[in-house]
């Protein structure tokens, strides 16, 4: 958390642009990566994050302290951003367009590229369950957000996500191990 953060949450909700900015450069990184995780392309990754610190910079002066983080609250607005784009966007894989990533992973070195390849069976397994349980996953273990704040931002209680994160651990799990024909406890 922002060591200042209730002080800068209260001026921006007053208008001031440089203690919302200050928010924004803590909060930024975080809020990129799970939407970055969500839609896998980095240009949709930054309009969508665009838009939602637009939407909280907008909603500040409605934003109310409910006893969750304010992070929570950039979730809660990210996730239905990722929501909306989804729905309003065809699902259109171009093959030909090279990442970035991929052009590094030819430097490499194996272990690296073990590494990497994992992490993008992993991405791909990630994207074949439930958006919530997506959500979830990228919340607790990329994001490594406390039960409270993954509580707040999904609008569910402590035991609920507890109980969605050992449901969406285990299709996870069953969804590599069908895509890699081992289990991952194995090797």
């Amino acid at each position: 958390m922002l060591e200042a953060e209730k002080q800068y949450i209260k001026e921006a909700k007053r208008g001031d642009k440089a203690a919302f900015g200050a928010l924004y450069d803590h909060y930024l990184p975080q809020i990129y990566r799970f939407i970055l995780f969500k839609v896998s392309r980095k240009a949709e990754a930054e309009d969508l994050c665009h838009e939602v610190f637009l939407s909280a910079w907008k909603n500040m002066p409605g934003y109310k302290h409910r006893g969750f983080p304010f992070s929570s609250w950039l979730y809660q607005i990210a996730r239905n951003a990722v929501i909306d784009f989804y729905r309003t966007s065809k699902n259109n894989v171009q093959i030909e367009l090279v990442d970035e990533n991929s052009i590094q992973l030819v430097q490499s070195s194996q272990k690296e590229l073990d590494t990497t390849l994992e992490m993008e069976m992993v991405r791909k397994c990630l994207s074949r369950i439930r958006p919530d349980y997506q959500d979830l996953i990228i919340m607790r273990f990329i994001e490594e957000m406390e039960n409270s704040e993954i509580a707040a931002a999904l609008n569910k209680s402590e035991g609920a996500i507890r109980l969605m994160q050992h449901r969406a651990l285990k299709d996870l799990k069953d969804i590599y191990n069908q895509n890699n024909g081992t289990d991952i406890h194995e090797a």
